[in-house]
């Protein structure tokens, strides 16, 4: 039986795979950081850092404060999330397998030695060189696609297209501060509509944040979260009859937890196969 994978990243689209890989009946330990950007907040583990504990789909997760409590909580169907972003938790325990879904566009310091196989999300790694395989996080014909040799398609900039809209759906802090919402996640919005306010700590200053166009809101960051110019905080999709989608796992995210159980079972079996010729 594997050990408990490590993840690191509890936000939507690692949470897609967190919860297909427990479904599966793997256990799961997610490293997190103190102040996780997630907007998609209702399908994401990475809300067990403020609440302590997190619901994606009917699967709950829990916050702890070590890892030796995270191995004795740790059991499929329950992950565990721990705040260690830089996985000093891997000085004492090595895992079967490890798997970076941070979704950074770079790589933030995963490498080979972490587990015995070891794998990423997106681009910003190359597999065979930084992690044994990469996965394809590009919308597309490739969406999914599990990577050898090499890197993941580069980032565009660009989001998906939902309903016609494809960077105007997505709202970009237009100046650092502390962020204060006025609408939740699932409202329906229109453009020009104020979702929040960013205010300057040294002037006091309030810079207005409005829908960019219309429909519901998919996601947007925590209130209270200091916010970088430039940082991505909202997401709009202007299906208003898709309301219910800001509460369930998204397509993308069930594509990539596909590919990456495939990867784990294979393993999996490779590793169940040596034990057996080495017990001969």
């Amino acid at each position: 039986m594997l050990q408990p994978i490590v993840i690191r990243g509890g936000g939507d689209l690692a949470s897609g795979i967190i919860v297909r890989l427990n479904r599966a009946g793997y256990a799961t330990i997610v490293l997190e950081s103190k102040q996780p950007t997630t907007i998609r907040r209702k399908v994401a583990f990475s809300e067990a850092v403020f609440e302590k504990v997190a619901s994606v789909e009917g699967m709950t997760g829990i916050l702890v404060r070590s890892l030796e409590e995270a191995l004795d909580k740790v059991v499929s169907g329950k992950p565990v999330i721990l705040v260690d972003e830089n996985c000093e938790c891997l000085e004492h325990y090595h895992p079967d397998i490890l798997i970076d879904a941070i979704i950074a566009k770079k790589n933030l310091g995963t490498n080979l030695t972490m587990a015995s196989l070891t794998i990423a999300l997106g681009p910003g790694f190359a597999a065979g060189v930084d992690v044994d395989y990469v996965v394809e996080t590009q919308r597309g014909h490739d969406l999914g696609r599990i990577i050898e040799e090499g890197y993941a398609a580069k980032n565009t900039g660009v989001p998906g297209i939902i309903g016609g809209y494809g960077i105007e759906r997505v709202i970009h802090a237009p100046v650092a501060g502390l962020f204060k919402s006025c609408a939740k996640i699932g409202d329906y919005v229109t453009e020009g509509q104020i979702i929040g306010t960013i205010t300057d700590e040294k002037s006091g200053k309030e810079t207005d944040v409005p829908a960019s166009i219309s429909g519901i809101l998919r996601g947007i960051i925590r209130d209270d979260m200091f916010l970088f110019k430039g940082l991505k905080m909202a997401d709009i999709d202007p299906r208003k009859e898709e309301q219910k989608n800001c509460f369930t796992i998204s397509d993308k995210a069930r594509c990539l937890a596909g590919s990456v159980l495939e990867l784990v079972v294979a393993y999996e079996h490779r590793h169940e196969q040596k034990k057996k010729q080495m017990s001969k």
